[in-house]
């Protein structure tokens, strides 16, 4: 490794940020102590460039934390991003390191590398610059608030603040070295069939079954993976009151993902006009709500942001890169969407969403290591 992480320090760091609760929504602990460390490193920290609606509506979470530290060198500014947030059950974590470097909770809850092993990561690069007064281009660092909860936080946050044009969002699993290029386009969407009600037993020609309607339209419909890049889910059903009375009204949610935006929104069209001619067909009716999450992106190969990394990866010793597609969104859709080209970054977190999450101290070393070169590598 070219830049001289601090092993134990970075240790230290991942395992004092893991024992934060900042489950989505209650990250209020963990945001205040990433300021102050940001702080402690020289960087000017703002954290008023959000919609004052969002934190009426989650008092408990954090804004949107968003520091700068001029540049000592030519080259343009470089932002590196993370988020605080970690999904459930993700209160009471604590860190355990193993003999091998792996790193584990205690198997009830996340281990929350995802993303701790960002701000860690982003932390430790940060500290080694100023240590070993490397040079470096204007820095920007963005640590975003309720990810998990489809970029909900980031979704808040004045992007005109940055002023950098590439990005690298510190938020992937997978070896470090790996970077995610193109991700999906994701439409959650909510399908409310009503049809009429009756009783069951007396009357049921008065009525209209609306789960029937809804069945009749989740056969003709497919599901899974569609095509190599599109994927459709119903999630779940909701519906009926009583066993003895015709069920008047059901909703059925689910998402497409794709990474064709087009892509997307024909599969939800031709959804909807499915569920619509079904319930016609039986007389009853059926009304369509549709959320955008996240947009679709694709940066492609000989973009300044992949060259870039794979410069930085080679600065840093990485042996091996990899350039991957995700089935999954993150800040970097919402940072392409704001004209800023980012790409998603591996650093050192596996089985993410599960008890099962862990990391490797090795793996974390590499990240600091490639996040310091992000940083430091003229682009």
């Amino acid at each position: 490794m070219k830049y001289p992480v601090n092993r134990e320090r970075l240790i230290r760091r991942f395992a004092d940020y893991v024992s934060y609760d900042s489950e989505t929504y209650h990250e209020k602990a963990l945001g205040e102590r990433v300021v102050r460390d940001l702080k402690s490193l020289g960087l000017t920290v703002r954290t008023d460039g959000d919609d004052p609606a969002f934190l009426t509506a989650h008092p408990e979470s954090h804004p949107n934390i968003y520091g700068f530290l001029p540049g000592n060198a030519e080259g343009g500014p470089v932002l590196l991003s993370a988020h605080l947030d970690t999904v459930s059950p993700g209160t009471g974590k604590k860190a355990f390191l193993h003999e091998d470097g792996t790193v584990t909770a205690d198997g009830t809850t996340v281990l929350g590398a995802d993303d701790v092993s960002g701000l860690t990561a982003i932390l430790e690069a940060l500290s080694v610059i100023r240590e070993e007064q490397l040079t470096h281009p204007d820095i920007e660092v963005l640590i975003t608030t309720a990810e998990e909860a489809f970029c909900d936080g980031s979704k808040c946050f004045d992007f005109g603040l940055l002023r950098s044009k590439n990005a690298y969002v510190l938020d992937l699993n997978g070896p470090v070295g790996t970077a995610a290029v193109a991700a999906p386009t994701i439409l959650s969407f909510a399908v409310t069939v009503t049809g009429r009600s009756a009783h069951a037993g007396f009357h049921p020609e008065r009525g209209i079954n609306a789960i029937r309607i809804a069945a009749t339209a989740l056969t003709r419909l497919p599901s899974g993976r569609i095509d190599p890049e599109s994927t459709v889910n119903f999630g779940t059903i909701h519906g009926g009151t009583l066993d003895n009375i015709v069920p008047d009204q059901v909703t059925v949610t689910g998402e497409v993902r794709s990474l064709s935006h087009e892509k997307a929104e024909k599969l939800l069209s031709e959804i909807s006009e499915v569920f619509r001619t079904a319930a016609a067909e039986a007389d009853g009716s059926a009304a369509v709500t549709i959320s955008e999450r996240v947009h679709a992106y694709h940066v492609e190969a000989e973009s300044n942001t992949v060259r870039h990394f794979m410069r930085a990866a080679t600065a840093a010793g990485l042996s091996k890169t990899d350039l991957i597609t995700t089935c999954g969104g993150s800040d970097a859709n919402r940072l392409n969407e704001h004209g800023i080209e980012a790409i998603v970054v591996s650093c050192a977190m596996e089985d993410v969403h599960t008890t099962h999450e862990h990391s490797d101290v090795s793996e974390l070393v590499r990240a600091a290591g490639l996040a310091t070169s992000l940083l430091t590598t003229r682009n």
